[in-house]
């Protein structure tokens, strides 16, 4: 479900404006909708239709997040985007000793079937398209999610959306792994296989850059390190006997958006034209929607301030505006509370506001690559492209991405470039407005949301009552089933399936491929 577009062709002076601007002129670079891409994916930008308009929600239980959901939804959000607690992220549930503390504080506890029903109750599936920012446990809660629109009677061909599935950044920069990376590849490629077969308009993966940036990454590093782990994901894939064109098409990609506008621009640009290249010549790919990167972007946490949060209304909007700009898919725009708490219902509704300014009210959504001949970003883009093939290269040199983050390589030269920026705030060279400058301000209180502890007691509660309830003997018939797979070559989603169906647990399931998988350890897994 999208936003129709602004259907603009004049300014609001009442000028006229053709749908893009300068291909001719533009050195090297053909217009919107042509390899490689660069000016964007689609000839027409966004005057058929805007970006998907995401907030990203998820806190507490499944009913406190399905009514975050109906709210956003009724404001005139056209997508969802879901946040999972860390429990769930990292396998384990509710009820789990290694949970306590965690339940649904920075994001919705999904245990299993009931949770997913609860979660998406009223919601319709079929017309909704979701996302789900989920990594290591991804492939149990895209099947659960598939198996309550199919108690819905919705086809799953139906379904669209997005499961992040991106483990490799978690080893790299963020942490919510469970298996080690090998095998938790083959988690990746078994869904790649399975949605062609079951759910052929999901997107199987959000190769994700944007905690590659949220790390300490500069630009450069977030276009290598991300695309590197594309080529890891489409060789894997192709190693299992999947065809490049007949899954390449749903991958898309997930970026971050700073506060350098027009780096954030030329950034965009640089990436679609070295992905579309690598499509082509590395894997022979010959869809034009395997060589079009899609991406969703999200204004960058990172970047917020607890002093003087509402300064980050402004940020947000500029980047945001730089997004757009780039010629993103899907957008995310954090709330200005972020860096204090789980966003308030104000501030995820301002957020939302901000890109439907952006959208309706600036005409930056008018014209495709509205930025496309500007001197500065041009260079820029050229530039970017080049620094990041380089550092493409150095990963290819220690034998690409997985190797590559074994080693560690990624990590240091995230925390190398992490440091250099962390110097220059704090020698003030990088001004951080009301941080390390203009710091006098009459501080003004802002409303946090709160999760209270009676929520961890409640989701407990309902979990040994799920327990005490199901066929016991069924859920260990199915949960032998999934380490019989585990430990052969079969796709493992149809037996996990059978297993979540059977009112087995996510944290069961996982604990489960734990016992053949073993559990990554930084620095050697066992």
């Amino acid at each position: 479900m999208s936003e129709g577009g602004p259907a603009l062709s004049h300014t609001e002076s009442g000028l006229p404006l053709e749908p893009s601007y300068g291909a001719e002129g533009t050195p090297g670079w053909p217009p919107a909708g042509e390899f490689p891409f660069t000016r964007g994916v689609r000839p027409e930008g966004y005057r058929k239709r805007l970006w998907t308009m995401r907030q990203y929600a998820g806190f507490g239980s499944a009913a406190q997040t399905n009514q975050r959901f109906r709210y956003l939804l009724a404001a005139g959000q056209t997508g969802l985007s879901c946040a999972f607690d860390l429990p769930t992220q990292m396998g384990y549930d509710s009820d789990d000793p290694r949970a306590r503390g965690e339940v649904g504080k920075v994001g919705v506890a999904i245990d299993a079937l009931d949770d997913m029903a609860t979660l998406m109750d009223g919601i319709p599936q079929d017309e909704v398209t979701t996302s789900m920012t989920i990594n290591a446990p991804a492939s149990l809660l895209l099947l659960l999610y598939e198996l309550v629109a199919e108690s819905k009677r919705i086809d799953p061909a139906a379904l669209g959306g997005t499961i992040q599935n991106d483990i490799l950044k978690e080893y790299a920069a963020r942490g919510t792994f469970i298996f080690p990376p090998r095998p938790s590849m083959r988690l990746v490629t078994d869904t790649f296989a399975y949605c062609a077969q079951r759910l052929p308009r999901w997107n199987t993966i959000s190769i994700s850059g944007y905690h590659i940036r949220e790390a300490g990454a500069t630009a450069p590093q977030e276009i290598a390190f991300t695309l590197c782990n594309g080529i890891a994901y489409v060789q894997a894939a192709v190693d299992a006997g999947l065809a490049v064109d007949d899954f390449a098409p749903r991958l898309s990609f997930f970026f971050n958006v700073s506060n350098d506008f027009f780096e954030e621009v030329a950034k965009f640009r640089a990436t679609r034209a070295i992905w579309a290249e690598v499509m082509r010549d590395r894997f022979g790919a010959r869809d034009p929607r395997s060589l079009a990167l899609r991406f969703h972007a999200q204004t960058s946490g990172a970047t917020l301030t607890a002093q003087q949060p509402l300064n980050n209304v402004v940020r947000v909007a500029i980047q945001a505006l730089a997004a757009v700009c780039g010629g993103t898919q899907s957008l995310h725009t954090n709330s200005y509370d972020e860096a204090l708490a789980l966003p308030s219902e104000q501030a995820a509704e301002i957020a939302l506001r901000t890109q439907q300014v952006i959208g309706f009210e600036s005409g930056a959504a008018a014209v495709a690559d509205p930025m496309g001949g500007s001197y500065l970003v041009e260079r820029l883009t050229a530039d970017l492209v080049e620094a990041s093939r380089a550092l493409m290269a150095r990963v290819e040199e220690r034998g690409g991405a997985v190797s590559a983050i074994e080693e560690g390589f990624y990590q240091h030269e995230i925390q190398d470039a992490a440091y250099r920026h962390q110097q220059l705030v704090e020698s003030g060279e990088r001004v951080i407005v009301g941080v390390n400058r203009f710091t006098e301000s009459s501080q003004r209180e802002v409303e946090i949301l709160r999760i209270g502890a009676e929520l961890e007691a409640e989701q407990v509660d309902r979990i040994e009552k799920l327990r005490a309830g199901r066929d016991a003997a069924a859920v260990t018939r199915h949960l032998d089933a999934v380490r019989r797979t585990a430990e052969g070559s079969d796709n493992l989603l149809p037996v996990m399936r059978e297993a979540l169906a059977s009112l087995a647990t996510v944290g069961e399931i996982c604990n489960a491929l734990r016992d053949i998988f073993g559990v990554h350890q930084p620095g050697g897994d066992i």
